[in-house]
């Protein structure tokens, strides 16, 4: 989400226009008069509202669905840009910009459905579209995005290595929000960047990477507490349990004090496999029904994680195996409907580990 440090009239216009509102209506939400918002948006960056109306504004972007964010950064870093003179025009025309805005939209919400062909169509359509020396910079933070949503896609894909992989994605949206000068976003790019190398089995390096990261105040305090669990998530397969026990426990006292309930429950998820780890079945199951019971997103990925790692637990112990096993079928079953490979391949690892433990079965 953009970080606003100062709001001048010209962000507030951009608030309600990508809040799709009338002037009556945004000065209806903010508890404000129609004649203060008229004169924002006639000052624009001559103009700073009250620090309690600031306040407002950034309840109000906090508050704000994905596509009213994505079309606040938009406009915002239009409104920033360096004009060009109408000749020097080489780049794409303003609703060409608008069309790729909201194919950003779009690719999100398909993203979440683990709709990958679909997302994919909506970003590779405007990545390849121009050079990079032909955008300006509403263009370049557009690629930047779709980079990076094409880096999750290819990531949750299991796309890690090479010319049309996650880390290729990542990296030329790290370069790109790097000349645009935005760290927030740099460091988000780094956190996924390390997240790919813990996915190619390079724990160590990711485990250190994350540490850095968790302390990092490029970003938010919600990022910082995902890669002090994903510190945990390392060093659990690297078999240090006992040490990711205390790590994850951590992260999720963190979740808590932010309100993150979604995250809270993955962190608990996180928890029973390290106190599988650790041979505590019983508080392992335990934590993985806390996870079950408090997930919130009902989406293919999530339910993929939590099944296998409910299957996982299960397999730990010879009177549950049976049903282990068969949530491994049906993870793996959902896992290759949607093309989630590097959830297969893990799953296919569980099992195969599971039939060379005979004492189990």
């Amino acid at each position: 989400m953009a970080a606003v440090i100062v709001w001048t009239g010209l962000e507030a216009k951009a608030l309600r226009v990508a809040c799709r509102k009338s002037v009556r209506d945004f000065a209806a939400l903010l508890g404000m008069s129609v004649r203060a918002v008229t004169n924002w948006e006639r000052l624009g960056a001559g103009t700073q509202p009250r620090p309690d109306t600031q306040a407002i504004f950034d309840t109000v972007l906090r508050q704000c669905d994905p596509g009213s964010r994505i079309r606040f950064e938009t406009l915002v870093a239009q409104q920033t840009a360096a004009p060009m003179h109408a000749d020097m025009q080489a780049g794409p025309r303003a609703w060409e910009y608008e069309s790729w805005a909201e194919d950003i939209e779009r690719a999100v919400l398909a993203a979440a459905r683990q709709d990958f062909v679909f997302a994919g169509s909506l970003l590779e359509r405007w990545r390849s579209r121009w050079a990079v020396r032909e955008l300006d910079e509403r263009g370049l933070y557009l690629l930047a995005r779709s980079s990076a949503l094409a880096g999750d896609l290819r990531r949750d894909q299991g796309v890690l290595l090479g010319p049309l992989s996650a880390s290729a994605s990542y990296s030329q949206a790290r370069s790109l929000f790097t000349q645009l000068d935005i760290p927030r976003r740099i460091a988000q790019l780094d956190l996924s960047l390390a997240v790919v190398t813990e996915m190619s089995g390079k724990l160590d390096a990711a485990a250190s990477r994350y540490s850095e990261l968790a302390g990092d105040f490029r970003l938010s305090p919600r990022d910082r507490a995902r890669a002090a669990l994903w510190v945990g998530t390392a060093l659990d397969k690297k078999g240090l349990h006992e040490q990711a026990v205390g790590i994850t426990e951590s992260a999720i006292l963190a979740f808590e004090n932010l309100g993150e309930v979604e995250d809270w429950a993955t962190a608990h998820q996180k928890l029973a496999l390290a106190h599988r780890g650790t041979g505590n079945l019983g508080e392992a199951v335990r934590q993985i029904e806390i996870a079950r019971l408090n997930a919130t997103a009902a989406v293919p990925m999530q339910d993929v994680r939590l099944t296998t790692a409910h299957g996982h637990i299960l397999l730990s112990d010879r009177a549950t195996a049976g049903e282990g096993l068969a949530l491994l079928d049906r993870a793996e079953a959902l896992a290759a409907k949607y093309g989630m490979t590097h959830q297969q391949r893990s799953i296919q690892g569980i099992r195969a580990g599971f039939q060379r433990a005979p004492c189990l079965q």
